[in-house]
């Protein structure tokens, strides 16, 4: 492979800011894998945000370059897993495709195909085009990728900040959640905070169903593990809340010991887990979290905490919530799904084909 950009490459990153900046390059915020993707004829290398190389778990994306892609390219992207039945990408599906099973790799990727979204390029045939304005990369991309074809997509960019505005309105969830602003001038600039992202936040009362002691302090509170209640009455595993000041964990160790109980008669004990109901006990296997230890201490659910989050994938959070305040005032069996209400107003077909 010789390419005017050889990889590795750090991809450029955005900084959070609380609302949309004017005059500037505005696209859906997508949530997949990172991927910056290189071709050299028949030479395909597939890397990701932190540099290596995820070329073997991909190998429909490959064959998806291979037929779409100029000869000689590199193209910054998304790899997501698009569930256009349920409306939805599929964070979960994603995540199993990295798997060191050859056999496994070949089968996923015909159970759950990976889809490429293409939204930036750093290189066309002998031309490193990343001190090129963004706004000139940006046309450059779309008349290489004209006749792209799925599992290939183009994402949508707009000038106009209303339809922006609308697009940020429209986003709510279903993986897509918030905005990328990139100034008109913006030059490529890998590892560097450069880009803007504008993204919803929303608070949610939980119950708290357990917690995770800290690294290296057997008495102090690492994370809170959260729940909410569903239509049966059953209590779902929705992620955690951390990053609590050193002192409040002291603090709270001391609060919920009261409340620890046995885990037999627990919502979320091993006959739960084995039921298939959503508990955290499957993340205590998870390769993602090779090395760590993930298992938790059971509470009683009588505690609510408020949270900030940004999004829901599927029937938990995306990312780690934000602590906001204890909610003494809540009953917990009070914490529902039916807090979020927020249905998806977009069609992902329309976004992935251009025409959100």
């Amino acid at each position: 492979m010789h390419l005017p950009v050889m990889p590795p490459v750090a991809p450029m990153l955005a900084k959070p800011i609380s609302d949309i900046p004017a005059g500037q390059l505005y696209e859906p915020k997508w949530d997949g894998f990172r991927s910056i993707i290189f071709r050299d004829g028949d030479e395909v290398e597939i890397g990701s945000r932190n540099e290596r190389p995820m070329t073997r778990y991909f190998p429909e994306i490959v064959e998806a370059v291979l037929a779409n892609f100029p000869r000689r390219a590199v193209i910054d992207g998304e790899i997501v897993v698009a569930d256009t039945e349920r409306n939805t990408l599929d964070f979960e599906a994603l995540q199993q495709r990295i798997h060191p099973a050859a056999s496994r790799v070949k089968l996923l990727s015909q159970q759950t195909p990976a889809s490429f979204v293409a939204f930036d390029v750093l290189a066309l045939g002998d031309h490193d085009l990343t001190e090129r304005p963004m706004e000139q990369r940006r046309l450059m991309l779309s008349d290489a990728f004209t006749a792209a074809r799925a599992p290939v997509y183009l994402t949508p960019m707009t000038r106009d900040i209303s339809t922006a505005k609308r697009w940020f309105d429209q986003f709510e969830g279903a993986g897509l959640d918030g905005l990328i602003a990139k100034k008109l001038d913006l030059r490529y600039q890998p590892d560097k905070r450069v880009m803007s992202k504008i993204k919803h936040e929303r608070t949610v009362d939980c119950v708290v169903a357990g917690y995770r002691v800290y690294k290296s302090e057997p008495d102090a509170i690492g994370s809170l593990l959260l729940g909410l209640y569903d239509e049966r009455g059953v209590l779902n595993s929705v992620g955690v809340v951390g990053a609590f000041p050193a002192v409040t964990r002291k603090r709270m160790f001391g609060e919920l010991r009261p409340l620890v109980t046995g885990l037999a008669d627990h919502p979320w004990s091993w006959a739960a887990h084995e039921q298939g109901e959503r508990t955290p006990r499957k993340n205590e296997m998870s390769r993602w979290n090779a090395g760590k230890d993930l298992s938790f201490v059971p509470l009683r659910p009588e505690r609510v905490v408020e949270v900030r989050y940004d999004y829901m994938e599927g029937q938990r959070f995306r990312h780690t919530a934000q602590f906001v305040r204890w909610r003494p005032d809540r009953e917990p069996r009070s914490c529902t799904y039916s807090q979020l209400g927020r249905p998806v107003s977009f069609d992902l077909a329309d976004v992935l084909s251009g025409s959100p």
